[in-house]
């Protein structure tokens, strides 16, 4: 299902594994998630869902769901198709990321 979907890529010194970021383009702390693994030069791709076709975004969300058996808002970050966080916390994405 997400093989379909264009991600953006960014090349960092750190690699915590395969990290991907699902965001809103109009989401402040999804901005700041961003913002975050930039400045911490962290390897990541992400893609704003709310500007994917309404079909994709939907069978998306229900991917999602389905894969972390959670509730989805975002920032939703994924780290390794088996580590689900929604929302940004710095203090948890810097320890999920191990950025300590």
């Amino acid at each position: 299902m997400i093989e379909n979907i264009q991600f953006t890529y960014r090349d960092g010194k750190h690699d915590a594994g395969n990290v991907t970021v699902y965001a809103l383009s109009t989401c402040g702390h999804c901005k700041r998630a961003l913002n975050f693994l930039d400045s911490n030069s962290v390897k990541y791709r992400f893609v704003y869902v709310d500007l994917l076709p309404s079909d994709e975004k939907n069978k998306l969300k229900d991917y999602l769901v389905q894969k972390s058996n959670m509730y989805v808002a975002f920032p939703f970050l994924v780290i390794d198709d088996n580590t689900f966080f929604t929302g940004f916390i710095e203090e948890e994405w810097r320890r999920m990321l191990k950025l300590e």
